[in-house]
């Protein structure tokens, strides 16, 4: 019986995905499950949604609720990371907010550019404390983590400690399939190779039967009419010749060529919001509703097994059955041959009882290399400062940030940093 200890259980609708999988998967459907959040009304409301969809699915898992993280770990097989560091009010919100008087505008902000680097310290800290725990309390278990920003966080704690981990994205297996569906084309029998870094890696090869989807794609999508939700994502296809994993409202903000304050009618032609950030108070406030009404107060609450690859991985540790995902490592041996080997990159892995084990890719072509590089400076100065305590790689990583040093003077982008290390004190103590 495998222990899985879920870290960030507040998160109620991701909980019943990534459980639910696991509860729906035979090899695991015995598991003792082990919930922990900071916020204890919120870890409860998941608890009582997690039995009762235990119930209703067979009831042959133990589900339980821990206040003490500690206790949580102890002895876990499993450890499914799911948290966010600060509140949206004011943390997030000033992520956002800080920027934009500098006249820094951001998509989502969790991942580069200014937020995603403010982000990135908040939440190494606290992750390190976990792994900590676990080099301690389950020293054998596999962590799996799915907090962003994921390059920045899991490459820290691959560096840091001695704990086995792998970062997990949502967008690598569905990126073809979406792709295809919004011109038009099936997904059906479509076979694809992606490689890059996480929320910046590339769709290399996709075809059918042996036959180039690519040049079809390609002329589907200079003839597709606007506005629609993939055009940063068409022009970089077009731009640098192949397609990015991740959606064009992130992929805006990784490079220094769409949001620019010089040239304000990018947004609309490329259709970029970068103000959906003030909704999102609202937005949380619905998902709890939704939560409450459709999850933790719905006794007949029930579950079908997602894309989501926790409950895959875990399955073939546990069966011995191999299993492929594309995973988010360090990039040691140079499995991409043209990355540093200290970045953290997103290639596909192979899953059994030994474990998860990175496969070589080679040479990415060498513009989507260089993009790459652009992001993985910031990455690698971010988890710097956060090692060191030292000031200076806060501003180095923000000057390296492609979006950021493109829009803003040296200047401009050192004061910001001091006004957001300012705003984040009782999170981010002990800068020198």
């Amino acid at each position: 019986m495998a222990k899985i200890a879920f870290i960030g259980a507040g998160s109620t609708i991701f909980v019943k995905n990534v459980l639910g999988d696991c509860i729906l998967t035979p090899a695991l459907a015995d598991a003792h499950i082990a919930l922990h959040d900071i916020d204890l009304e919120r870890l409860k409301e998941s608890e009582k949604m997690l039995i009762n969809l235990n119930q209703n699915l067979g009831g042959k898992a133990t589900i339980k609720a821990y206040a003490d993280r500690r206790e949580a770990l102890k002895g876990a097989d499993y450890v499914i990371n799911a948290i966010s560091v600060g509140a949206f009010e004011p943390v997030i919100r000033s992520d956002h907010e800080m920027p934009r008087k500098y006249g820094l505008k951001q998509t989502y902000a969790d991942t580069l550019g200014m937020g995603g680097l403010f982000r990135g310290l908040r939440t190494i800290d606290v992750m390190l404390e976990f792994a900590r725990d676990m080099e301690e309390l389950c020293p054998d278990a596999w962590f799996l983590n799915y907090t962003n920003p994921m390059a920045i966080l899991t490459g820290a704690i691959l560096r840091e400690t001695g704990v086995k981990a792998v970062g997990l994205c949502h967008s690598v297996q569905v990126c073809a399939k979406e792709l295809l569906e919004g011109l038009g084309m099936s997904a059906e029998d479509v076979r694809w190779r992606i490689a890059g870094i996480n929320h910046q890696a590339w769709l290399l090869d996709i075809k059918r039967g042996g036959e180039d989807l690519y040049p079809e794609i390609k002329r589907r999508a200079a003839a597709r009419k606007g506005p629609h939700d993939d055009m940063v994502r068409y022009e970089i296809m077009n731009t640098f010749g192949y397609y990015v994993t991740e959606s064009s409202m992130h992929g805006a903000e990784y490079v220094p060529y769409f949001i620019k304050n010089a040239y304000p009618e990018l947004l609309e032609q490329y259709n970029i919001p970068t103000e959906n950030y003030k909704g999102w108070g609202d937005s949380n406030k619905l998902y709890w509703e939704q939560a409450m009404n459709g999850l933790v107060n719905n006794t007949s609450v029930t579950h079908t097994r997602t894309h989501e690859y926790a409950s895959y991985i875990m399955e073939a540790m546990e069966t011995n059955i191999p299993y492929k995902i594309a995973g988010n490592v360090l990039n040691t041996g140079g499995l991409i041959s043209n990355l540093p080997e200290e970045a953290c990159v997103e290639v596909s892995c192979i899953v059994d009882s030994e474990g998860v084990t990175p496969t070589r890719f080679g040479a990415l072509p060498p513009q989507l290399a260089a993009l790459n590089r652009t992001n993985i400076n910031m990455q690698l100065l971010t988890i710097e400062a956060a090692i060191t305590r030292k000031r200076e790689h806060i501003y180095h990583a923000a000057l390296l940030d492609p979006h950021t040093g493109a829009e803003l003077p040296i200047d401009n982008i050192k004061a910001l940093v001091d006004e957001m290390l300012d705003a984040n004190q009782y999170l981010l103590p002990n800068y020198r």
